[in-house]
């Protein structure tokens, strides 16, 4: 087997395991993965909010905020389990894309 395919397969598990990360908290009763904090979770645990991180919490908000879609916070664990496939899916094709994009622009054919 090549390792290009190797690659892949690798790739397609993580992205088929990445629901771990949601239903190993819940199953352990724990509070959300380490380091995925929110600025309010970051204040309860610290007791207070570094300067930077509240100037700075407001300027980013994700595509795809915990995951998942908004229809299906509500909806349980395997159907938010599935949406983080799909969230794992769709950030494999965007890096994937960008990669081939910036490798196109910098390798031109015949130089």
């Amino acid at each position: 087997m090549k390792i290009f395919t190797k690659l892949w397969l690798g790739v397609i598990a993580l992205a088929i395991l990445s629901p771990l990360g949601l239903i190993l908290p819940a199953y352990f009763k724990s509070n959300s993965a380490w380091g995925e904090w929110s600025a309010g979770e970051l204040q309860k645990f610290l007791g207070y909010l570094p300067q930077g991180l509240g100037k700075l919490s407001g300027i980013w908000n994700a595509p795809l905020p915990d995951y998942a879609l908004k229809s299906s916070s509500s909806k349980g664990l395997p159907h938010q389990g599935f949406d983080y496939i799909i969230s794992a899916v769709a950030g494999i094709v965007i890096v994937v894309l960008i990669v081939w994009l910036i490798g196109r622009i910098l390798f031109k054919k015949g130089e």
